[in-house]
């Protein structure tokens, strides 16, 4: 399994809009957690003009589809997404990973 990062540039007002589709964009990062896709997800402080997300999977398209999927991005909340391929070299998840054969 490979990791990846998907990055999100948000739109500047996301703050006072997001409340609107929040639960479910929710819903669908918690779906992602439990099928072991979504390892940590979180908008950056001072300022709020990003995001990142935290993939596992077999290749980006977990990612992508993802955000595809995102009701941020569907509503224009996230102004431009991208996913890059993270090489994890040090962890406890690249150790547990290691420790089960996943």
């Amino acid at each position: 399994m490979s990791y990846f990062a998907l990055f999100y540039d948000v739109v500047d007002d996301y703050v006072a809009r997001r409340s609107e589709f929040r639960e479910a964009h929710l819903r669908l990062a918690q779906a992602a957690v439990e099928r072991g896709e979504l390892l940590l997800g979180g908008a950056f402080a001072e300022p709020v003009d990003r995001a990142l997300l935290i993939f596992r999977g077999p290749d980006r398209s977990v990612a992508e589809n993802f955000a595809r999927n995102d009701p941020y991005v569907m509503s224009g909340l996230v102004s431009r997404w991208h996913v890059r391929n993270w090489t994890v070299v040090v962890g406890n998840e690249l150790f547990d990973n290691r420790a089960t054969g996943a």
